[in-house]
């Protein structure tokens, strides 16, 4: 039995019985762009300008009582290629506050909860929140956007702040359910079965020393998936396994700061294509983000993001020649230049412009093959302008 339906019971109970004790808050977001990839179909095809670049949320928070609250978010997307179009529900969750341990401040999230591993993980889906309009995809990789949200399962929040600095741990454990979309999207238009996230389980900590003027982070990922092939498929059973390890830091003064995160990961591939094949690669990448705020109303961004699918192919060479040419040497990596600027003329108002300078395909896709390569080319480009508001 799947981990969101062992806690579908319990929570629509007890909401229910609590119902009348309740206190109730709501805020939501609008926003609409323009974009375009050029020489890519990351955005849309045949280098159009595209206004494929929606998104429209409503979250909510409801308190039963002081140490147990139901907390939820609705979203329509529309990123062109990059991810699914249309409504869906990014979390739904019950916030337990227990009991201190000792002096440590503990919460439980028991639903579709949002994750907290990762530095934009938690707020990458609201606009405002971003860095950028196109998070860097060493990390935040597109395609994956709604699993990497969050999870169906359990997370644990620890805290304890003293004199000495903040200290943040979290644990999570769950499952994300996989669109025939998501399916189609990492391992190509010719999968005809269902991909399945087995399990993934999060380990994640962060300190702050008392100025709160810096942060440093690490993270740990654990996941299985299984592909289950159906008659006449091009694929037969398969799988991957991933293991993912992040770490982060971020400055904060009084004109600037700058952001970063490095990411080594371990992923192991089987069947798939054929029942013998298995396919282990050691990956990397990461980012380094630096912002400069002239006002309170107006800043700039510099970013370069980097990411390798395997160590020991760099250039991918390897994985051309693995594939006798068909696959590009340039799906084995993608380096990224940003540029971008963000506007706040009112307080609930943003927007926020970008231009990507983009050298391999190492992110279009997760599974490059000879039948899932997306359209690039080696040397290509991408702009983004959005407008924001919350309320």
């Amino acid at each position: 039995m799947k981990i969101n339906k062992l806690i579908a019971v319990p929570f629509l109970v007890y909401t229910s019985m609590c119902l009348a004790e309740s206190s109730f808050s709501w805020h939501g977001f609008i926003a609409q762009g323009v974009n375009q990839s050029i020489g890519s179909d990351f955005i849309s095809e045949d280098d159009e300008i595209s206004f494929d670049l929606t998104e429209i949320g409503l979250n909510m928070r409801y308190d039963i009582n002081s140490s147990l609250a139901v907390v939820g978010q609705g979203v329509y997307l529309n990123g062109g290629n990059r991810y699914e179009r249309g409504a869906r529900l990014d979390y739904l969750f019950v916030d337990w506050h227990l009991p201190k341990l000792g002096h440590w401040d503990t919460h439980m999230h028991l639903g579709r909860f949002k994750s907290p591993h990762w530095l934009y993980s938690a707020t990458r889906d609201v606009p405002q929140t971003r860095s950028t309009i196109v998070l860097p995809q060493s990390v935040y990789f597109d395609n994956f956007r709604d699993a990497a949200l969050g999870s169906d399962g359990v997370l644990i929040q620890l805290s304890r702040p003293s004199e000495q600095g903040n200290l943040r741990l979290n644990w999570s454990y769950g499952n994300a359910p996989m669109s025939n979309y998501q399916t189609k999207a990492l391992l190509g238009e010719f999968a005809q079965g269902k991909l399945e996230q087995d399990f993934v389980q999060q380990v994640s900590v962060y300190w702050q020393p008392p100025s709160l003027n810096w942060q440093v982070g690490a993270s740990w990922l654990d996941s299985d998936f299984t592909y289950n092939a159906v008659t006449d498929d091009f694929l037969v059973d398969g799988g991957r396994s991933v293991q993912f390890y992040t770490l982060s830091a971020v400055y904060y003064s009084e004109n600037w700061e700058f952001t970063t995160e490095f990411q080594r990961n371990t992923k192991q591939d089987y069947g798939g294509f054929s029942p013998s094949y298995f396919l282990e690669e050691h990956g990397e990448g990461g980012y380094g983000q630096f912002r400069y705020m002239f006002n309170n109303n107006v800043s700039v961004l510099v970013g370069y993001d980097y990411f390798v699918a395997d160590r020991n192919d760099r250039d991918g060479k390897k994985l051309e020649e693995r594939s006798q040419g068909v696959i590009p040497a340039y799906f084995g990596y993608m380096k990224t230049t940003t540029v971008g600027v963000q506007w706040e003329p009112l307080p609930q108002w943003r927007v926020q412009a970008e231009y990507h300078w983009v050298n391999g395909a190492g992110r279009l896709t997760s599974v490059p093959s000879p039948g899932n390569t997306p359209f690039t080319e080696e040397y290509w480009q991408m702009w983004a302008i959005q407008a924001m508001y919350r309320f």
